[in-house]
C-alpha cells in the first residue's frame, strides 16, 4: 500500500509562483504529483491516467472497452471545456481573485457564467434518464462534472431548482463514500 503526503498552496499568495514550484509545474497551476523519483506530472487526467495505468485491478474510471475510452474522454473534455473552463474564467473575471497578475474583464466573467448555465441545463436534460453521465456506471466523466459543479458555488452559480435530473445526479453522486471528506 502506498502513502501520498498532500501538499496544500495557497494560491492568493502566489505559492504556485515559487522557483520551486514552477519547477514541478512550470504552467504553475495545480493539480501537480511528483512521483518518489521526482518525476511531476500535472493535470488531473494525466494523473488519473497514472493511476488507472499502475492499478489495473482497481475498477476503471477511464474505460474498459474502446467504445467506452472514447465515450468518456469525450463526456470528460465535454466536462472541462463547456463547465469548468467556464466557472474557472467566471471566478477569474469576476472575483478579483487573481487581479494583481491578471486583467479581470467583468463582461466576459459574466459571459462565462452564461455558458456554465447553459451547459447545466444540457446536463440535466441528458440526466432525464441517466443515473451516471455516461457508460452505465461511475467514470471520471462524473467526477470531473461533480467537481465543477461544487466549485462553481464561489462565484454563486447552482444547479437551478427546475434542474431535477442534474441535482438527482448531483446527490447520488455527494452521498459516495469518496466524495465524503
Amino acid at each position: 500500500l502506498e502513502k501520498a503526503e498532500f501538499i496544500e498552496i495557497d494560491l492568493q499568495k502566489g505559492e504556485n509562483l515559487t522557483p520551486e514550484y514552477v519547477a514541478r509545474n512550470p504552467m504553475k497551476k495545480v493539480p501537480v504529483m511528483e512521483l518518489d523519483d521526482g518525476t511531476c506530472i500535472s493535470e488531473t487526467m494525466a494523473i488519473c491516467r497514472y493511476f488507472e495505468e499502475n492499478y489495473p485491478e482497481a475498477p476503471t474510471l477511464l474505460g474498459d472497452t474502446p467504445v467506452e475510452k472514447a465515450l468518456i474522454e469525450q463526456w470528460v473534455r465535454w466536462v472541462e471545456f463547456y463547465l469548468f473552463a467556464p466557472t474557472g474564467m467566471c471566478f477569474q473575471h469576476t472575483t478579483g481573485y487573481f487581479k494583481d497578475r491578471m486583467n479581470p474583464i467583468k463582461e466576459w466573467g459574466e459571459e462565462c457564467r452564461q455558458s456554465v448555465n447553459k451547459f447545466m441545463e444540457f446536463l440535466n436534460d441528458h440526466l432525464a434518464d441517466r443515473e451516471y453521465i455516461c457508460c452505465e456506471r461511475f467514470t471520471a466523466a462524473d467526477i470531473n462534472a461533480f467537481t465543477a459543479i461544487a466549485f462553481a458555488r464561489v462565484v454563486n452559480i447552482r444547479i437551478l431548482p427546475e434542474h431535477t435530473n442534474l441535482q438527482a445526479w448531483y446527490d447520488r453522486t455527494k452521498a459516495r463514500p469518496s466524495t465524503q471528506a
